[in-house]
């Protein structure tokens, strides 16, 4: 089984920025869907941002801007630049790999077969 390891997470000022990256060894960016959910304490998880087709990307509206989510075809590493982060950015966030359904890619979490442990991400105000 494919287990995507993440590393990057940490502890920032708000205004700040991080990078948590991701690898996944065995699954090809421009065929498979590669996305970062989150999670926050009490909260349900969230899609934060998805990549696929090689550079399609997909974010949700509450990081449109802030984000960005970029792939190393060659090194099977996924990143995530969080800038401008906010006190509210503060959850768990895990990395995802799954197949396209439909040559598409969206925040479906059955759409996603292996998961990464997560990385702790926290703003403080």
């Amino acid at each position: 089984q494919v287990q995507s390891v993440e590393a990057g997470g940490g502890l920032v000022q708000a205004g700040g920025s991080l990078r948590p990256s991701c690898t996944a060894p065995g699954y090809t960016y421009s065929t498979h869907c590669m996305g970062w959910f989150r999670q926050a304490p009490g909260k349900e998880p969230e899609g934060v941002a998805l990549i696929y087709s090689g550079r399609r990307t997909n974010y949700a509206e509450s990081v449109q801007g802030w984000f960005t989510i970029s792939s190393n075809n060659a090194r099977n590493t996924l990143y995530l630049q969080m800038n401008s982060l906010k006190a509210e950015d503060t959850a768990m966030y895990y990395c995802a790999a799954g197949s396209m359904r439909m040559g598409t890619c969206t925040f479906t979490r059955s759409q996603f077969q292996d998961w990464g442990e997560g990385t702790q991400v926290t703003v403080s105000s």
